[in-house]
């Protein structure tokens, strides 16, 4: 993760930078000096002249005891070499018959060519799709929807689903459920210090299909009215679907509490939390539909509270997250 960039959309890692600065109330050098950078390097981050490392966005989240970003783009060590590298080489290649030399060293002036003036250019090669399988709508498509809604993200070129690492099954589920639906590689990463596993696709033709067909947004998705797609509504199989997306990522199996006198009395419930109020419907409306009797908590959750509610849901929607099933079935911790 030491090597791994983070690519902000534009005026974003400036923004998370002052977010950063306010919070801790320290000196640029101060804070350079946590993530172990010189404070020049750090200036030149508030400048967005080059990348932040992922690692030092963990520190300093942190740190400031503030949210990860969302909507990053991932970028491995030495990615831009990638983009430039097939150009270099194939102009090398042409003037000497043969691309050799010290790797490390060539890598090394690819980063400071493309810091400097590659990023800037046009190239031929760069923003050519690969091809993905798009599939037709099925309940597997909307499950897919439904966690995206719940844990995914998605930049112009990547979608992200985060995870906690207590759902480590579960992000294995996630990544054969990428693969088979539309046969792209998947990377994964262990984020050490916010407890998280990311779950990261590249792939441009990836992010046109969700948005463009599956009608999923990219950027910040409540400010998007946030939803279940319309091809998902009204066809039964894809609701439920799509809603054991939504409660495996976003939702809980939890233990509400209540003290009478001397006598306490515990409760499971399932609950599903979301901001977006148009969301929070829809999952009420699907979870009525099957006869779940749900109830609206706090203006903010929508929970199934008996008991046998609760099991009917386990056997009409399911789980694809194991951990669900076993809080309900071994107690709450």
């Amino acid at each position: 993760m030491e090597t791994q960039r983070v690519k902000f959309d534009t005026g974003k890692q400036k923004e998370f930078i002052k977010l950063i600065e306010r919070k801790l109330k320290l000196s640029s050098t101060k804070i350079a000096n946590l993530v172990g950078i010189s404070s020049r390097s750090f200036r030149d981050w508030k400048r967005e002249k080059y990348l932040m490392t992922l690692k030092s966005i963990n520190i300093l989240s942190k740190k400031a005891q503030v949210p990860m970003p969302k909507d990053l783009e991932i970028k491995n060590q030495f990615w831009y070499t990638q983009k430039g590298g097939y150009l270099g080489g194939l102009a090398v290649y042409k003037k000497y018959g043969i691309v050799g030399g010290n790797s490390e060293n060539r890598k090394q002036k690819w980063y400071e060519w493309w810091e400097k003036e590659g990023r800037f250019k046009k190239h031929p090669i760069i923003g050519i799709t690969k091809p993905i399988t798009k599939p037709k709508p099925s309940p597997q498509l909307a499950e897919f929807a439904g966690i995206m809604i719940g844990d995914g993200g998605m930049t112009k070129n990547q979608i992200i689903i985060t995870v906690g690492r207590v759902d480590e099954d579960y992000s294995y589920y996630i990544e054969k459920l990428l693969k088979r639906l539309f046969s792209v590689r998947v990377s994964r990463y262990y984020l050490k210090n916010s407890a998280c596993i990311s779950i990261v696709v590249s792939r441009r033709e990836l992010v046109l299909f969700c948005n463009q067909v599956l009608g999923l947004k990219i950027g910040n998705k409540l400010k998007q009215n946030l939803d279940i797609p319309a091809w998902v509504k009204g066809t039964l199989n894809f609701e439920i679907n799509c809603v054991r997306g939504l409660i495996d990522t976003d939702g809980c199996i939890f233990n509400e509490v209540h003290k009478i006198k001397s006598k306490t009395y515990s409760y499971k419930r399932l609950n599903f939390t979301s901001y977006s109020p148009q969301l929070r419907q829809s999952v009420f409306n699907i979870l009525n539909k099957l006869g779940l009797e749900p109830r609206m908590r706090n203006n903010k959750a929508v929970q199934v509270e008996k008991l046998n509610n609760i099991k009917q849901y386990f056997k009409i929607i399911g789980t694809s997250n194991k951990k669900h099933r076993q809080r309900f079935q071994g107690g709450v911790g």
